[in-house]
């Protein structure tokens, strides 16, 4: 059984893309353009520089240690620390003029051989049409101070392996440091809910003891046929408490969290086209397949077959 967090991103296919390990020094800038679907990361392997987030315009320094993870791709810069905005090339341009390959190291900037900033850089996918409230109500960047030794000696462990291991031609190489990178990405996802999500609604549920029980007992058994009662019970609280409690920290009433989840669990499962829809009500909690398509409409304006064949065209045989 799979709690929450785990559950969210088995089921909506967490994937880990490394792109380069970089060698920069000064002057140096690199303008990373805005990728939808994808939350980047940067982990300051050794040396530091700045990282620009565009839509806000907001500046972070990213000390050696630090990562930052841009949880909607957004546009940003990253600059050599004495730098100014005119230092900045657009990546393509960066990997051109560098000849890099795709193999081994970034290698890109002046002759300050002394103020080497070595990047580990990539980003993290989920399958199309993958949607939550874990993701969508996170803020534009997320900065975790010191990350291998505030995640414990085996992240910092971890990520000295993904610097060894990204863009080298050893057999498993690339897999290892792809892997190792998604461990990276849960393990940074649970170190802001556990300091920082009480303070975004939406996130707040999944620090919040009582509220993380409910949605523990639900994600475990989303087929099951839940009520405001039942979850109330899971959390140790009165329905008319729980209730009221559920949608001050998640935006959102109990039943419309559920509705929402298993709705994207269904999505899911007809995309992959591996089930008859009459399986995928069953095990999403509906009893029939007429209640079942009545919601997945409402919430998503097509009927489960419509959805099926528009989004996996050509794809199977029919399962219906």
């Amino acid at each position: 059984m799979l709690d929450p967090l785990s559950d969210i991103l088995t089921r909506l296919t967490l994937n880990g893309t490394l792109y380069f390990r970089t060698s920069f020094t000064p002057p140096w800038g690199v303008a990373v353009p805005e990728y939808e679907n994808v939350a980047r990361f940067h982990f300051a392997h050794r040396g530091d520089c700045r990282v620009r987030i565009k839509p806000t315009d907001t500046l972070v320094t990213l000390a050696q240690g630090d990562l930052i993870i841009i949880p909607h791709g957004a546009a940003h810069d990253l600059i050599s620390g004495r730098e100014t905005q005119s230092a900045v090339l657009p990546l393509d341009t960066v990997l051109e003029r560098s000849g890099y390959s795709g193999r081994g190291v970034l290698v890109h900037g002046g002759n300050d051989d002394d103020r080497e900033t070595q990047l580990i850089c990539g980003h993290f996918s989920l399958a199309p049409r993958a949607s939550h409230m874990l993701f969508d109500q996170l803020p534009d960047h997320i900065l975790i101070r010191n990350y291998g030794e505030s995640a414990g000696r085996w992240m910092d462990s971890s990520l000295r392996l993904i610097a060894d291991e990204a863009g080298q031609d050893q057999f498993g190489g690339d897999l290892i440091a792809q892997k190792i990178s998604e461990v990276l990405f849960v393990q940074a996802l649970r170190t802001f809910i556990e300091t920082d999500a009480a303070a975004h609604v939406g996130l707040a549920g999944f620090a919040d003891p009582h509220i993380s029980r409910a949605l523990a007992a639900f994600h475990r058994d989303p087929g099951e046929t839940w009520t405001v009662e039942g979850l109330a019970r899971a959390a140790g609280q009165s329905r008319t408490g729980f209730a009221v409690h559920f949608s001050k920290t998640m935006g959102l009433a109990p039943m419309e969290y559920l509705t929402q989840w298993r709705m994207q669990i269904a999505q899911q499962d007809l995309i992959a086209r591996t089930k008859p829809i009459t399986d995928i009500a069953r095990d999403v909690g509906y009893a029939s397949n007429s209640a079942f398509a009545r919601v997945f409409k409402r919430e998503t304006g097509q009927s489960p077959a419509a959805f099926r064949n528009e989004h996996t065209p050509g794809h199977g045989k029919r399962l219906n």
